[in-house]
């Protein structure tokens, strides 16, 4: 009855009481909104059309003078269905809030009848479409609008720019693309501005120096290009500035120096050139300063100094030479010290361990120990903050300090990759707050101290490439919390306790090329989180465990022990003794060529890449028997009935005219649609190209002229609905990068589906690389910008969610330019699952790319998958070598013969033979070892993609052309 009532009130106002008398316009508004939302956790309980007025409401306040309702604030509250009309009628209403909801359609765009709105909060909903063009055509007196955090997509209206009231604007983390409206600029009152996080493109447009107000603009994680606005020194009142994460270029204009305001300037992860002009020091105000991931170069400006206020400087990953300037002992208030990976010399600078800093970071930028003084030579308050210290990959050496346990507060310390000698001290144990410990790759000796159990909170201990002796001490059981225990390629005896099963965390363990005996304890299979195992040669014995991680493990985890026994050695227990399996037949030692005297250097023939993929041949086999059921299937049911095709063009996605299930629509997302050859003869096995893991692959020609590749797919019988493939194949359409290539059309019945793509005239990146009859001497640049378009083009489809699974030199295709153009990407989106089983034997068909976590069931398969293969890719490239060659008596695996290389400093040798020498050095192995990285078995470990074309693109000679080394 009381919802009859209110109808009838709200359609036949004149006929009842005035509304003032029974309801103001207030509470009937209010009602009405309610009346359209799905309320789950019933907040609205309290709104109730009883009520004389709303202001004892949840979420509602009025404005004591006019008791009229002036804010609605309903953040978090679950709500979802229509904002309606009814909030029109809160002719008072100054805020609207209703952040973390669960919205999906932005409220009608009238708000001009709301002549006191001032803010609009619709942030952190599942607001989707574009932004309605007239939204802000009538926008009254609003101040603030949010639309952050939502699925928006589309332009940014024009209007915008003519609601000159605005003071805030917040569009950040959609999928909003296209240019900045020309008129943005003219907002002359607007003080907040920020788009971070979205597709926005093109240059950022010259007039921002118009905005007198601006405090804050943030366009972070876009696809801006060019420079820096000349201009942008007009921002005079300008406090923080971040145009991070995107491709501008250039120098930083003259202009800046006039931001006398500015506390923070974020411009990392961009292609920034020149040097940090002096004029740097007259921007005293700033606070954190970061121009990581660049191109700059030249010294460190001694006017850094002037930045009394830093408390945050980054500089890492570009090409700064010299030192660090003596004056930075005038940056008393500095927090964060981080100038990794730059080209910087001399020594350590005594100052660095007095500013009381809380992070200090100098990896891989060629600093000394020399003259640093010790630990024990600085007052203990010095290091009262220190939580993190990085000061890999330099040229340290000496021992660390007996007194390292001053540092009480460290919660990550990392002293690998250096010339650092002597014992782990027994100090350690006062790192209370320690959570990584990486002291790999130096020239340590002794045992790993008892005490080790003091550092409680560690969670990555890291001594691998080391000369440690003695047992695993069996306290480090202590250390509940440890998630990785890597302690390979040491001289380690002794067993392996039991006691690590306590340590129920433990995801990577790395044991392997050592003195280790005894068996491995059964006690060892309830580590259910177990990622990567290895315990690989050492003399070990006994029968493998089973249960648990271990009847999933790679035998190359294991192998090397030649006492153990068990199935995945295919060595019987106790008494049978089969013939053994060698993993060097060409070795004259009874451990297939491995001595413990010098484990260091030999090259392990069959590594763990190899045994994984062996591993996952099996299943491929059953792919490939899966496959070629559905080819006949498929030619059979061609062969018997023509199948029609229903034509259509441009952006016509309209379902075809007949409901008969085995006619076809062919569509073209753009261009013609006709086939110059007819469509009867799409599949002409005269025309086929070749064939993969999804399917055969034909070339046709277009009408207009346009050769294109038809890729007949063999996974019909594991497509999705014939909806859901259209949707897929559609937002893989809207995909295009100049190393991708581009998905054309599609044509698809019940029981067949084609997908349309670009030709790409010299054909794959394999036969370039190995084809007797197609291989081509590529120079190393052409080498490098394959390198480098592979890296943009991956980077791409991770920008937009999309892992590849099937990265191989088949799959990356030359242009004419010698472009590399990235294909059959995104087609595990067909799929109905993503089990392993499926990725194993549809997918992953080419051994030696696959990443090793695609063995482990309980993984989750992510980017990092990906980065793997492009290792394994870069290194192809750069040797022009398969990822593993089958020989006579061995397996060589390509990943694994390149690393040793390296080990014993011979690299170069691997470089293409056909390239005659005529290559930098400076670039070739800085790439090999980038690659190496990328190939890592943890995960962790590998570096993302926009990550690896910073680095590529250091790499990268600047002298391009002493120049085309052919």
């Amino acid at each position: 009855m009381q919802f009859c009532l209110f109808l009838f009130l709200l359609f036949a106002p004149a006929l009842v009481h005035p509304l003032d008398s029974v309801f103001n316009d207030d509470v009937l508004g209010l009602i009405v909104f309610k009346a359209g939302l799905q309320d789950p956790k019933a907040k609205l309980l309290t709104w109730n059309e009883d009520d004389d007025n709303p202001c004892d409401w949840v979420g509602v306040k009025c404005d004591p003078t006019t008791n009229r309702v002036s804010s609605l604030v309903l953040d978090g509250f679950s709500l979802s269905g229509h904002i309606d009309q009814g909030i029109l009628r809160l002719q008072f209403l100054q805020i609207l809030s209703l952040s973390k909801n669960n919205f999906t359609r932005i409220m009608n765009p009238d708000l001009g009848h709301l002549v006191s709105l001032q803010v609009v909060d619709l942030s952190e909903n599942n607001l989707s479409g574009a932004i309605p063009v007239g939204f802000f055509q009538q926008c009254g007196s609003l101040r603030v609008i949010s639309f952050a955090k939502n699925n928006l997509t589309g332009k940014i209206p024009d209007s915008l720019s003519s609601c000159w009231t605005l003071a805030a604007v917040n569009f950040s983390s959609n999928q909003l693309s296209g240019r900045l409206p020309s008129g943005m600029w003219f907002l002359r009152g607007l003080q907040s501005f920020d788009l971070s996080d979205n597709l926005l493109e093109g240059e950022i447009p010259a007039g921002i120096g118009n905005l007198y107000d601006l405090r804050e603009i943030s366009l972070h994680k876009n696809h801006f290009i060019g420079r820096l606005p000349m201009d942008i020194g007009g921002c005079l009142l300008l406090k923080s500035l971040d145009f991070s994460y995107n491709l501008l270029s250039g120098s930083l204009p003259a202009s800046m120096q006039r931001l006398a305001s500015c506390a923070s300037l974020s411009l990392q992860g961009n292609a920034f050139t020149g040097v940090i002009p002096d004029w740097i020091g007259a921007l005293k105000t700033l606070e954190i300063l970061d121009l990581s991931a660049n191109r700059f170069s030249g010294w460190i400006p001694r006017s850094i100094g002037n930045l009394q206020l830093l408390n945050k400087l980054n500089i890492s990953m570009n090409k700064f030479s010299g030192s660090l300037p003596e004056s930075m002992t005038n940056c008393t208030k500095l927090l964060a010290l981080d100038v990794s990976h730059n080209q910087l010399t001399g020594n350590l600078p005594s100052w660095i361990f007095r500013l009381g800093m809380q992070s200090i970071s100098l990896s891989g930028s060629n600093v000394s120990r020399r003259n640093y003084p010790s630990l024990t030579s600085i007052p203990p308050t010095s290091y009262h903050g220190l939580q993190l210290l990085d000061l890999s990959s330099n040229a340290f050496s000496g021992e660390i300090p007996s007194n390292i346990g001053v540092l009480n507060n460290l919660q990550l310390l990392n002293l690998s990759t250096n010339n650092v000698f002597g014992s782990i001290p027994a100090g350690i144990a006062e790192l209370k707050s320690l959570h990584v410990l990486d002291l790999s790759d130096n020239q340590l000796e002794g045992s790993i101290p008892s005490e080790i159990q003091g550092a409680v909170s560690l969670k990555e201990l890291r001594l691998q490439k080391n000369f440690l002796t003695g047992n695993i001490p069996t306290e480090i059981e202590k250390c509940s919390h440890l998630t990785s225990l890597i302690l390979s390629q040491n001289n380690l005896t002794g067993s392996i306790h039991a006691s690590i099963a306590n340590l129920t965390g433990l995801q990577y363990v790395d044991l392997s090329l050592n003195e280790l005996s005894g068996s491995l304890p059964k006690e060892l299979t309830i580590l259910s989180h177990i990622v990567f195992f290895n315990v690989s040669y050492n003399r070990l014995q006994g029968e493998l465990p089973v249960g648990g991680f271990f009847n999933t493990i790679s035998p190359s985890s294991v192998s090397g022990n030649p006492s153990l026994c068990g199935s995945i050695v295919n060595r019987a227990c106790p008494s049978v003794h089969p013939k053994p399996f060698v993993l060097n037949p060409n070795s004259s030692d009874s451990t297939g060529g491995f001595s413990s005297a010098n484990h260091h250097h030999k090259k392990i023939i069959l590594s763990i890449s190899a045994l994984i993929a062996i591993g996952a041949a099996a299943l491929i086999a059953l792919g490939v028997v899966a496959v070629t059921v559905l080819n006949i299937h498929a030619r059979s049911s061609m062969s018997h009935s023509a199948v029609p095709i229903a034509f259509s063009g441009g952006e016509d996605f309209s379902c075809s005219p007949t409901n008969d299930p085995n006619y076809g629509k062919l569509v073209m997302f753009s261009g013609d649609a006709d086939f110059s050859a007819g469509a009867h003869n799409l599949l002409n096995k005269d025309s086929e190209l070749g064939r993969g893991g999804f399917g055969v692959v034909y070339r046709t020609v277009l009408h207009d002229g346009r050769s294109v590749v038809i890729k007949k797919l063999t996974i019909s019988s594991l497509i999705k609905s014939q909806e859901d493939f259209e949707r897929e194949v559609k937002k893989l359409g809207k995909i295009r990068h100049q190393n991708l290539v581009a998905l054309e059309g599609y044509y698809s019945t019940s029981s067949l589906h084609l997908l349309i793509y670009e030709h790409v005239s010299r054909g794959s990146l394999y036969k370039l690389l190995h084809d007797e009859h197609d291989r081509s001497i590529l120079s190393w640049r052409q080498r490098f910008n394959i390198v480098l378009g592979m890296a943009k083009g991956l980077a791409h489809l991770h920008q937009m969610n999309i892992i590849h699974y099937n990265l191989k030199s088949t799959n990356v295709l030359i242009d004419s330019s010698g472009e590399p153009k990235v294909g059959d990407f995104g087609l595990v989106r067909l799929l109905p699952v993503l089990d392993h089983c499926v990725l194993s034997s549809k997918i992953q068909s080419a051994l030696g790319y696959m990443a090793p976590e695609f063995a482990c069931r309980t993984v989750k398969i992510t980017e990092k998958c990906d980065i793997y293969g492009f290792g394994i890719l870069v290194l192809e490239v750069v040797t022009g070598k398969r990822p593993v060659e089958y020989m006579e008596d061995d397996v060589v695996i390509l990943c694994d013969m390149v690393r040793g290389a390296l080990e014993e400093g011979r690299v170069e040798q691997y470089v293409e033979e056909r390239l005659l020498g005529n290559f930098p050095a400076e670039e070739a192995i800085p790439v090999i070892k980038l690659g190496l990285i990328c190939a890592s078995q943890v995960p962790s470990n590998r570096p993302d993609m926009n990550e690896v074309i910073n680095i590529l693109e250091l790499i990268q000679c600047p002298s391009e052309g002493q120049e085309e080394l052919e």
